[in-house]
């Protein structure tokens, strides 16, 4: 008989119990759990393997703790029954596009993409709540108290754990948001590359906190730098004025990572280093470069002192002096007028012969006036210019222009991230066909950051294409007002729901974010109409649902005497067979952007997914005449209803033809 799906989200737990046993047969038990034998790990034997001093429990070790710690890793580990439903009317270019947009709680569905997508993501972005002490999150804070948003997302209820709303008075502040970061981020950890990086927007509140988890997670030995963001200051200063925020990084394996080229293809900084190499008259390029700096808010400061060009290019105005004021004191000459220079108080920076070379190659300035000193020009080096910096410098007055343009002149986003910012990321991390994640998606900026990406890639004539994933909670508009407090924030949710209300959608946040994604891709589909062909500027909206499959279909021993007269369908009655495909797509590890071909045979609709992974047919009465025309698609699996077969024989019928036609055709039913 064909194998039933289990139509559930992966068993990481079994998955680690059967490696820990692959390495430690020894420690593997079997003990009974509800009358069936289960296997378990005997952590006392796997101790005594790992250590010839067995560990005392009591002993006190370096290592972070907070209340509900095993709880965080219970609920990232933990299965759930739901899945990931199609929207194709909210959705671009649903057929053809390789980008998703995924409506709910990000814990959940970072579950269902686990197996999926494990070490496929190249590139994670993510703006998580800062911990504001707000009830209301519009992007910045959390928009839920804990009790509905636990009743959403399911955390922690099957312990009976009631959570409160996280305000400042809250004994387990911190706590709280901790819970609520971990197990997002263990279970993103498993979905990245080996060579890949995690960049997470956060600020002084839980920086501490994150820098610490993210250790965790990720290993101390993979972090990479925490970036400032200095940006406009705050209107709540205390004793300080706050202007700036933190970007934590980390790679998933840095002794991996180390052999990637690294920002080797920012075109930000190549269009710096044409100005300078076209433009051979040396007063207009410096007119160009900083014109170029005013453009680019966000080339750092350092970087914007490269102002001056010769013929050998960009270079700043750098000290000739030892810093440690022990340079040599020796008697320097001009090569030009013969004339003595004036020796600086803390000596020349360099010996006789550096200095020799340093003239040689013109890289001297010499002052006009002999009492003055001189200096010496310090080249870019342009390997290490498209490498990130740790500081970046912005104003989001052009992102909050621009996306007011897209929304009737109205703000609709309370402080959206730059997205100049999130390419500059992408542009050093992303070289070819790479998926990029943000699971707190808010205004969308990832997405339109992507699209610029691919973009400058089509200009470049490279294949190299970016795909993205966002996930957002469908925050309730209506709720967010009632919650909003300031007049600011009341006036931006305000905004958004008359948009929603003038244009017919629903007042989500959601709505506002797939907005924005259309609106932007739309307009570099303007841009570059001629090269369009190659843009994907589409997306598939998914929502993540309960399980396709009733009770039934779990817990078949539920069903009580009265119901065996009766037929019990495993479906849900509001499903529809693209439903049940995206549920089979997912248990089965197929990308949820693979190419979907929708089929009619015999009267019956059938699915042929990536060409031939998958073939599937949901329809009643499957017939040998229809099977034998799938078993010739030799697609990897096939699947179909259980309840399709009228008769056990048709099942079995079922099962020789594919093994006739298509013999390595696993053969699944739901």
């Amino acid at each position: 008989m064909a194998e039933k799906l289990e139509m559930m989200s992966s068993n990481i737990i079994q998955e680690n119990i059967d490696y820990i046993a692959s390495k430690f047969p020894n420690a593997l038990k079997e003990v009974k759990e509800n009358g069936k034998l289960v296997k378990k790990i005997d952590f006392d034997v796997l101790k005594q393997e790992l250590s010839t001093v067995v560990i005392d429990d009591k002993q006190e070790r370096y290592q972070m703790t907070w209340p509900d710690k095993k709880k965080s890793i219970l609920l990232a580990n933990s299965r759930i029954n739901a899945t990931l439903r199609p929207l194709k009317e909210k959705s671009v270019d649903f057929d053809n596009t390789q980008n998703l947009y995924i409506e709910g709680d990000n814990l959940d569905v970072l579950k269902l993409l686990r197996e999926t997508y494990l070490g496929k993501v190249k590139m994670i972005y993510i703006d998580p709540p800062y911990n504001t002490g707000k009830d209301f999150v519009y992007e910045d804070d959390f928009s839920q108290d804990y009790e509905t948003y636990l009743g959403n997302s399911g955390q922690y209820d099957d312990q009976g754990n009631r959570m409160v709303q996280n305000l400042e008075s809250n004994g387990r502040f911190h706590t709280d948001w901790i819970n609520m970061i971990y197990p997002r981020l263990k279970i993103a950890k498993d979905m990245l590359k080996e060579d890949g990086i995690i960049f997470i927007s956060i600020d002084d509140t839980e920086v501490g906190n994150l820098r610490r988890v993210c250790d965790e997670i990720f290993l101390n030995k993979n972090f990479i730098a925490q970036i400032i963001i200095d940006g406009t200051p705050k209107n709540d200063p205390k004793i300080v004025s706050t202007s700036h925020e933190y970007c934590l990084v980390y790679v998933k394996d840095i002794d991996v990572a180390k052999n990637f080229e690294w920002g080797v293809n920012n075109p930000v900084y190549k269009q710096l280093i044409n100005i300078v190499e076209n433009e051979k008259d040396t007063i207009k390029a410096e007119d160009k470069v900083r014109q170029f700096y005013k453009d680019n808010e966000l080339v750092n400061d350092n970087i914007s002192n490269y102002s001056k060009v010769d013929e050998k290019g960009l270079f700043r105005i750098g000290p000739i002096d030892d810093p440690q004021s022990g340079g040599p004191r020796d008697v320097r000459y001009n090569p030009v007028t013969g004339e003595a220079l004036k020796t600086p108080n803390r000596g020349w920076g360099c010996s006789p012969s550096t200095w020799e070379t340093w003239v040689k190659n013109g890289e001297i300035l010499f002052p006009d006036d002999n009492s003055k000193l001189c200096s010496r020009k310090v080249y870019i080096d342009k390997n290490k210019l498209d490498l990130l910096r740790s500081y970046f410098k912005f104003q989001t007055r052009k992102d909050t222009d621009m996306l007011k343009s897209y929304f009737d002149g109205k703000r609709v986003f309370s402080f959206p991230k730059p997205v100049d910012l999130i390419k500059t990321f992408i542009d050093s991390s992303v070289k070819k066909d790479d998926i990029v994640l943000d699971f707190f998606s808010g205004s969308g900026t990832t997405a339109h950051a992507t699209m610029l990406f691919n973009k400058d890639r089509l200009y470049e004539k490279t294949m190299n294409r970016a795909r993205f994933i966002l996930v957002q909670l469908p925050e309730n508009l209506y709720e967010n007002l009632k919650k909003a407090s300031g007049n600011r924030e009341k006036m931006t949710c305000q905004n958004a729901i008359d948009y929603c209300e003038k244009y017919n959608l629903d007042p989500y946040i959601t709505s506002i974010g797939i907005e924005r994604i259309k609106k932007a891709g739309y307009e570099i589909f303007k841009q570059e109409q001629l090269l369009s062909n190659n843009l994907d500027i589409g997306f598939r909206v998914l929502k993540l649902d309960s399980s396709n499959m009733n009770d039934v279909y779990y817990n078949p021993n539920s069903i009580t005497q009265d119901l065996l007269g009766t037929t019990v369908d495993n479906i849900k009655i509001d499903r529809t067979p693209l439903d049940l495909l995206f549920q089979v797509m997912i248990e089965l590890g197929i990308e949820l952007s693979a190419k979907i071909e929708e089929n009619e045979l015999l009267g019956m609709k059938y699915f042929v997914v990536n060409e031939n992974d998958l073939v599937a047919c949901f329809d009643d009465g499957i017939n040998d005449e229809l099977v034998k025309e799938l078993a010739k698609i030799k697609s990897i699996y096939a699947v179909f209803k259980d309840s399709a077969f009228t008769t056990d024989s048709a099942n079995i019928n079922c099962e020789q033809i594919f093994k006739s036609v298509s013999p390595s055709t696993t053969i699944k039913v739901i």
